[in-house]
């Protein structure tokens, strides 16, 4: 190649490499999101991720003003303040400590340009849900995605092989979905007596309860918890967190058994929602049944379901943001502390 052509080659190159370089001074490194066990349990990655399996990611931002937050929730409950028990409506807080309207579009716009398809805008801008294919994930965050045989359960999981970066001039706190370490587990658990307990000499507790073999059932919960209360629930709403479905039928058949009131169910499905009722259906309908048992005056229970994992932000912040019910309750576990979770309990 001759001097001129040389001149020519290091400029083209130059002008490929610089957008990038320039490009890649904002990128921020998150933590947090690689499980511990892979590198505490020592595992070795049993091979990449299908490229072509598709990611559902929810993307949280950090508040705003978080030392105004704290402040206003510690007022909310002073009766001394004068911001006692002013609450504040889901616009509202977003509006006050959510992030701005202009770094939820930056956010957007950069999950558009990496070949992400925005599934969902959270309406507090905390969150936002996108899916992609893996090749497009791994792009996006600097990531490879691998599969591990998981130390204690017998299956595999996914997960990146390091933590993931971003090519964006924007704090990011948290991505929910980037593995499936941790899978929502219901915590129903055996009674004693199913266990065998008596008969195994321990102590003997009592059973008198109307339903089967002397187990409560209906308002034998009220008589045991809340005896000679008048409350009901009467003109109250309870929303219900649920990773699995329910069939109708069952909940209609403890209704009569028990002798309890027809209360109105709403199913509200989150990513898609539960096709068909699963292993943790027990779970769904024990949840219904008990809010029933103890509140038979309440007018609606909200069931908020969502497909086995799914990301938890997802439906703690459609929670927060319906705001149709001020009880809400959840009876599943699984996973570590979510940033962008605590967010919007702080939100509730």
């Amino acid at each position: 190649m001759n001097v001129k052509n040389s001149r020519i080659f290091l400029l083209v190159l130059f002008v490929c490499v610089l957008p990038y370089g320039a490009y890649s001074q904002n990128r921020q490194q998150l933590q947090g999101h690689v499980p511990r066990s892979i590198s505490s349990a020592h595992l070795a990655g049993r091979g990449r991720k299908n490229g072509a399996d598709t990611l559902r990611l929810a993307i949280g931002l950090p508040l705003r003003d978080t030392d105004g937050l704290t402040n206003l929730l510690h007022d909310l409950y002073d009766p001394h303040s004068s911001n006692y028990h002013k609450w504040l409506t889901p616009p509202e807080f977003a509006e006050k400590f959510g992030p701005t309207k202009a770094d939820f579009e930056t956010l957007k716009n950069w999950a558009k340009m990496q070949g992400l398809r925005i599934t969902l805008e959270h309406p507090n801008r905390m969150v936002l849900d996108v899916e992609g294919n893996v090749f497009a994930v791994e792009r996006a965050l600097h990531v490879k995605m691998q599969t591990f045989q998981h130390p204690k359960e017998s299956r595999i999981f996914f997960a990146p092989d390091t933590e993931p970066s971003l090519d964006l001039n924007l704090p990011v706190l948290h991505i929910s979905g980037l593995d499936d370490f941790s899978i929502p587990h219901p915590y129903i658990h055996a009674s004693d007596k199913e266990k065998g307990f008596q008969e195994k000499g321990s102590q003997p507790f009592p059973l008198s309860g109307s339903g089967s073999g002397g187990t409560y059932l209906g308002n034998d919960f009220r008589a045991a918890y809340v005896p000679g209360t008048p409350l009901t629930g009467t003109g109250q709403s309870v929303g219900l967190l649920q990773f699995d479905g329910f069939t109708e039928s069952d909940i209609n058949a403890y209704e009569i058994l028990a002798g309890l009131p027809t209360i109105p169910l709403t199913v509200i499905p989150i990513d898609g929602g539960v096709v068909a009722p699963g292993s943790g259906n027990i779970e769904v309908c024990l949840d219904i049944e008990m809010v029933m048992a103890m509140a038979p005056g309440i007018s609606h229970i909200y069931v908020y379901e969502a497909p086995n994992p799914s990301p938890w932000v997802d439906m703690l912040s459609r929670m927060a943001n319906d705001n149709l019910s001020s009880q809400l309750s959840c009876s599943w576990g699984g996973g570590g502390p979510d940033p962008i979770s605590e967010g919007v309990f702080q939100q509730m």
